[in-house]
C-alpha cells in the first residue's frame, strides 16, 4: 500500500540567530597541485606565542608590562607615521628647491610649523613613550633620530640633540630590531595596524 504520510513539525517561535560573523566570506580559488585541481584559501600570518611560565604575581606583573607597552605604543606610534609622512612631504618639497639657501629656510620654516603643531602632544610624552618614539621613527623612516638631524640641521644640532636625549637616559642613534629585542613591540604594532588592539 503506498501513500502520503503527513508530518507536522514544531512550530519555532525563536527567531533564528544571524550570523554571528557577518560580511566575512571567503572564496575558494582552484589550484592545481601535482596535477590535482584543489581548492585553496589565503590566510594571513599567525604569530604564536608561548605561553607564560611563574607563579601567578610573576605572571600578572608580566602582563601589566605588556599593557603598559601596548598604550605607550598606542600614544606614541601616530606620532612615528606623522614623522614618516612629514619626511616624505619634506622631501618631494626640496627635491624642487635648487638653491641651499632656500632649502635652510624651508627646513627652520618647516621646523617652526611641526614645533608649533606638536609641541605640546611631545611634552606630555612620558621618558618611556620618547624612547618608543625615537625606536618607532627608524621602523618608519629607515633613519635614527640621529641620523634625521644630521641630514636635516647638521652635526653640530645633531651632537647637541644626541646629549640631552643621554641626560634623560636614551640614544637618538638607537635602531629598530623588529627580529631581535623590539619583536615584541613589532607583534603589538602589527596588532594596532590590523585594528585588533
Amino acid at each position: 500500500m503506498s501513500g502520503t504520510i503527513g508530518v507536522s513539525g514544531q512550530n519555532d517561535t525563536i527567531s533564528p540567530k544571524p550570523d554571528t560573523l557577518p560580511g566575512r566570506i571567503y572564496l575558494l580559488q582552484k589550484v592545481d597541485r601535482n596535477g590535482e585541481s584543489l581548492p585553496e584559501i589565503e590566510i594571513k600570518e599567525v604569530t604564536v606565542v608561548g605561553r607564560q611560565k611563574g607563579n601567578a604575581r610573576k605572571v600578572q606583573s608580566q602582563l601589566r608590562k605588556y599593557d603598559r607597552l601596548v598604550y605607550n605604543l598606542k600614544r606614541a606610534y601616530p606620532y612615528a607615521l606623522i614623522v614618516r609622512a612629514r619626511l616624505e612631504m619634506a622631501n618631494e618639497d626640496l627635491a624642487g628647491i635648487p638653491e641651499e639657501k632656500d632649502r635652510r629656510k624651508y627646513i627652520k620654516d618647516l621646523e617652526k610649523d611641526v614645533f608649533a603643531e606638536y609641541e605640546d602632544d611631545m611634552r606630555r610624552m612620558t621618558i618611556t613613550q620618547g624612547r618608543l618614539l625615537i625606536k618607532l621613527i627608524d621602523r618608519e623612516t629607515q633613519n635614527t633620530s640621529y641620523e634625521l638631524i644630521r641630514q636635516y640641521r647638521g652635526g653640530l644640532s645633531a651632537a647637541f640633540w644626541q646629549g640631552v636625549a643621554r641626560i634623560f637616559g636614551t640614544n637618538l642613534k638607537e635602531e629598530y630590531d623588529p627580529y631581535g629585542e623590539d619583536a615584541l613591540i613589532e607583534l603589538i604594532i602589527i596588532n594596532i595596524e590590523a585594528g585588533l588592539l
